[in-house]
């Protein structure tokens, strides 16, 4: 499967590794369910709202506030995507945040299947990235953002010195 990503220039009509093969997210922590497009610059995600999740309230809906992390995720894939059609493997990385998050609905219902888009704005040699984020349900905009990413050339000594200061 990864041979037919990394022969091609653009990924579009192109079936993926699954998920885990191309995140590292375990368990209960691994939100998305696949990966349906990704170009060089873009990818759209889709993930399903599991009733009897950790994150489930009592009618089995999924606080909109995690949106923020299937965007990550989404970011995450995409990185991993393109580290994968180059021959390597994705480095760690992190979500440094948004400025600013919009939630047009309280929760994402139990069953949805959301769409999960994302777009690079910015990637910079030092592993700064940017990237404009939607989710869709049923073609509706549930939430969208502007996550800002770090991916430091040594992760280890990055978290290392987080601890310090």
């Amino acid at each position: 499967m990864i041979q037919s990503i990394q022969s091609s220039p653009d990924f579009e009509a192109q079936r993926f590794p699954s998920i885990e093969e191309i995140l590292p997210h375990r368990g209960t922590m691994l939100l998305l369910d696949s990966v349906v497009a990704c170009a060089e610059e873009s990818l759209t995600a889709q993930a399903r709202v599991l009733g009897d999740a950790w994150y489930a309230d009592a009618e089995g809906a999924m606080p909109a506030w995690i949106g923020i992390e299937l965007m990550a995720q989404a970011i995450a894939a995409h990185v991993g995507l393109l580290a994968m059609r180059a021959g390597n493997t994705a480095r760690p990385g992190v979500l440094l945040g948004s400025r600013r998050y919009e939630m047009h609905t309280p929760a994402f219902a139990r069953d949805a299947l959301l769409q999960i888009e994302i777009k690079e704005l910015l990637r910079s040699e030092e592993g700064h990235g940017a990237y404009e984020c939607v989710i869709q349900h049923d073609g509706v905009v549930a939430a969208e953002a502007v996550i800002k990413v770090f991916q430091p050339r040594d992760f280890q000594t990055f978290i290392e010195e987080g601890f310090r200061s």
